[in-house]
């Protein structure tokens, strides 16, 4: 029998929410950039020793000025993934402030913060930061869509938080 579990994407503008979505579901990815409107829901099911999981994966559009993401979206979420764009450390900003919305709606449930575009070069967020978001509870791991680093890693330890609580 399978369980399903709810995960929300959560970040910041064009921060790679879709793309690891993508290449976790399809191992896929794209450079071609598509802005999510609403939310795109993908479903992927993950075996957990003898247990099946089915994943709700719920791909929310980027947080910026303009927009916000919607209370009602982040209810009933058993997990979060929280993006940050590692070249653009301002990214990690919208990511503590979305952090803080969710507990407000929802509660403290598993989540983790995926660094993304680790593969660039041009990464902002330094280590003694990150360093300081894990010595406060955080799990975090460097992403990339692209290579698929740390990708599987990332929603199956979420997955095997969320069935553990």
């Amino acid at each position: 029998m399978s369980v399903r579990k709810k995960i929300c994407m959560l970040g910041g503008f064009a921060v790679g929410k879709t793309s690891l979505v993508r290449r976790f579901v399809s191992s896929i990815f794209s450079d071609t950039y598509q802005t999510t409107v609403g939310v795109h829901i993908e479903k992927k099911d993950v075996q957990l020793g003898e247990r099946e999981v089915t994943l709700m994966l719920w791909d929310l559009h980027g947080e910026d000025e303009l927009q916000s993401v919607r209370s009602s979206y982040l209810r009933g979420s058993s997990g979060l993934l929280f993006v940050a764009d590692g070249t653009r450390a301002a990214t990690l900003d919208v990511v503590l402030a979305l952090r803080q919305r969710a507990r407000d709606t929802i509660g403290d449930v598993p989540a983790i913060l995926l660094v993304n575009k680790c593969d660039l070069p041009e990464c902002e967020l330094d280590d003694e930061r990150l360093q300081a978001l894990q010595d406060e509870g955080w799990t975090v791991l460097r992403t990339s869509a692209k290579t698929g680093e740390h990708v599987e890693q990332a929603f199956v330890e979420l997955t095997a938080r969320m069935v553990a609580d």
